[in-house]
C-alpha cells in the first residue's frame, strides 16, 4: 500500500504530459481539444513567441505589450515552470463584460450559454468602451473581470475555465439583473411578482432584498386558511451583494459541471484552481477555489481577499466527509490523523491523534484499522489528499483516482469558492493602492508582507502618470519570485530557493474603481 501511495504522489507531481505546444494530452487521450493550448489572449503573442516562452531553462518573463489591452491599466506578468510540466499550466483572462436581460424575457431571465457580446476597453480606465449591442438588446450592467487558473495534471481544465467561467457568471447575474439595476428596490422571493403580504411594514434599507416568510406558505399560519401568527412575521433581509456572491458561487458549480460534460467528448486534461475578481456596482468581489491568493495593498497595509484551500486548511471538512461516508475511502484509508505513520508494532499502544471534531490533539489506543494510510498525509505544501492531490478546491479532476485503484478523489474536492467583498468606492485610493492576484508559484516563496513591500517600493519609484508602471511592477514581482539561475538552481533574496512553479500575477490599480459610476 505504501509503495502504491508513493508512486501516486510521484506520478501526480510529475504531470504525465506529451505533445507539442499546441497539444495537451493526459493519459494518451485521442479526443479532440475543446480549445487549443495558448497563452492569455491579451498578451497578443505570435505562435513563435508562445514557443519561445516555453523555455524551461531561461524562463523568460512575459508581460503586456500594450497596457491598453487591459482595463484600469492593469499590470500582468507570467513565467513558465522550471521543468515540472511541459506546458505552462497557468491561464489568465481579463475582460469587460455586459450583462443584459434578454428581450421579451419580462421579469424572468432564462439562462442559456450563448456567448456574451462584449469588446475590451479602448482606454485603460474603461471609459469609451463602445460595447457592442445586439439590435434588440436592452440596457444592462457592466462588470470588470479578472481570472487566474492554475492547472494540474495538464492545462486542459485551466484553458476551458479561462474561456468560459465569465459566461457562467453572466448567466447567473441575468437571473437577478432587474434587482441589481434598482438597488433601492424591494422584491419578493418569487422573481417577477409583487409582494402580497401587506401586514409587514416594508423595510427601507438600500441594497436589501426581502425573502419569503412562512406566513405565505400554503397551509402555514398567516395563509388564507390560517389566522396570522406573530411568531412567523419575521422575514430575512438579504443584501444585494449577496445576490452577486450567489451568482459567482453558482457559476463555479456550473463551470465544474460543464468540464465534466466536456470530458466525454473532448480532451480536457486534469483540473485547475480558480481565482477571479469582479468589479460590479461599486464593489469588488473576489472568488477563490484553490491555493491561489489575492491581497489588497492600501497605504502599505495588507488586506487579505482570499483563503487558500489545502488538505491542512480543510482537514476537518475532509475528515467529516470520510467519517460520514467511509465507503469513499475504499477500505484503504483512515479518516483519522496521526503525527506520523502508525507501525504495526504500535498496535495496543497509545498515540496522539485527532479527528474532524478536534482542533487539538489527544491520545488513543492504536487498533488495526489505524494502520491504514491516512486520508491526509504530509505537511505544508507536501500534504496530499488520498496521497494524490495537494489542493482541495477547484474545477475538474472528475476522473482522478488513487493510483492503481478505483478510489475516486473528486468527492473530497469542492468546486465551491469563497467569495469576499470589498466596498471599493468607500475609500479614496491612491495610485499605489492595488489588488495583487497571483497563483501559488508566487506565494510559495513570498509572504503577503514581502509582496506588499516589493510592490509599494517599486511603485513609489515610478512616475505616477506612467501607464506601464503596473505591468513593470508585475514583472518585478515575478522576477523576485522566480529568482536567478545559479549552480544550485533558481535562487531569490538571501539565497533562498526560488519558485520552480508556473507564476502568474495581476496588479490592478484600485483608483480606477473610484472613477466608475
Amino acid at each position: 500500500m505504501f509503495t502504491r501511495m508513493k508512486s501516486a504522489v510521484a506520478n501526480f507531481m510529475g504531470g504525465m504530459m506529451a505533445g507539442s505546444s499546441n497539444v495537451d494530452h493526459f493519459g494518451g487521450s485521442d479526443l479532440p481539444l475543446k480549445y487549443p493550448y495558448t497563452r492569455p489572449e491579451f498578451l497578443g503573442l505570435s505562435p513563435d513567441e508562445i514557443e519561445c516562452s516555453a523555455d524551461h531553462i531561461s524562463r523568460p518573463i512575459l508581460i503586456l505589450k500594450e497596457t491598453k489591452r487591459l482595463p484600469w491599466a492593469t499590470g500582468y506578468a507570467e513565467v513558465i515552470n522550471a521543468g515540472k510540466s511541459l506546458l505552462n499550466e497557468d491561464q489568465a483572462c481579463c475582460e469587460v463584460v455586459v450583462v443584459r436581460r434578454r428581450p421579451n424575457a419580462g421579469g424572468n431571465s432564462t439562462p442559456n450559454l450563448t456567448p456574451t457580446t462584449r469588446r475590451r476597453s479602448s482606454l485603460p480606465n474603461g471609459e469609451g468602451l463602445g460595447l457592442r449591442e445586439d439590435a434588440d438588446a436592452v440596457p444592462g450592467l457592466t462588470f470588470h473581470y479578472w481570472g487566474l487558473f492554475d492547472g494540474h495534471a495538464g492545462s486542459g481544465a485551466a484553458v476551458v475555465a479561462s474561456k468560459l467561467l465569465q459566461h457562467h457568471i453572466v448567466e447567473h447575474l441575468r437571473e437577478v439583473l432587474d434587482v441589481l439595476r434598482n438597488p433601492a428596490q424591494l422584491v419578493p422571493i418569487i422573481h417577477g411578482e409583487e409582494p402580497t403580504n401587506h401586514n409587514l411594514t416594508p423595510t427601507t434599507h438600500r441594497g436589501i432584498t426581502r425573502t419569503a416568510s412562512l406566513r405565505g406558505a400554503a397551509g402555514a399560519p398567516g395563509s388564507p386558511s390560517h389566522p396570522p401568527s406573530t411568531r412567523f412575521f419575521t422575514e430575512k433581509k438579504v443584501h444585494h451583494e449577496s445576490l452577486v456572491m450567489g451568482a459567482i458561487e453558482n457559476a463555479f458549480k456550473e463551470m465544474d459541471a460543464q468540464i465534466e460534460r466536456d470530458k466525454a467528448v473532448f480532451n480536457v486534461s486534469g483540473g485547475c484552481t480558480a481565482l477571479c475578481a469582479l468589479f460590479l456596482l461599486r464593489k469588488l468581489y473576489v472568488g477563490n477555489a484553490g491555493d491561489s491568493r489575492a491581497i489588497i495593498i492600501r497605504g502599505g497595509e495588507v488586506i487579505p481577499m482570499s483563503t487558500e484551500f489545502t488538505p491542512e486548511s480543510e482537514r476537518q471538512r475532509l475528515q467529516f466527509l470520510a467519517y460520514m461516508q467511509p465507503h469513499l475511502l475504499g477500505g484503504e484509508f483512515t479518516h483519522l490523523e496521526f503525527p506520523r505513520r502508525v507501525q504495526r508494532k504500535e498496535v495496543g499502544k497509545r498515540m496522539l491523534y485527532r479527528d474532524f471534531t478536534m482542533s487539538g490533539w489527544a491520545y488513543k489506543t492504536i487498533e488495526d484499522d489505524d494502520l491504514k494510510f491516512p486520508l491526509i498525509y504530509g505537511e505544508g505544501k507536501k500534504a496530499r489528499v488520498l496521497a494524490t492531490i495537494g489542493v482541495t478546491r477547484g474545477l475538474g479532476d472528475h476522473e482522478l483516482k488513487v493510483h492503481d485503484s478505483n478510489i475516486y478523489i473528486k468527492p473530497f474536492l469542492s468546486c465551491c469558492p469563497e467569495v469576499k467583498v470589498y466596498p471599493l468606492t468607500q475609500y479614496e485610493h491612491g495610485a499605489d493602492d492595488v489588488l495583487v492576484m497571483g497563483t501559488d508559484g508566487l506565494w510559495d516563496v513570498l509572504s503577503n508582507q514581502e509582496v506588499a513591500e516589493a510592490v509599494t517600493c517599486f511603485l513609489a519609484n515610478c512616475d505616477p502618470d506612467d501607464q506601464h508602471r503596473y505591468t513593470m511592477a508585475a514583472q518585478d514581482l515575478v522576477m523576485r519570485a522566480r529568482g536567478v539561475l545559479k549552480d544550485r538552481g533558481w535562487r531569490i533574496a538571501n539565497d533562498r530557493l526560488g519558485s520552480g512553479d508556473d507564476i502568474s500575477v495581476y496588479i490592478i490599480p484600485l483608483m480606477y474603481g473610484n472613477r466608475q459610476t
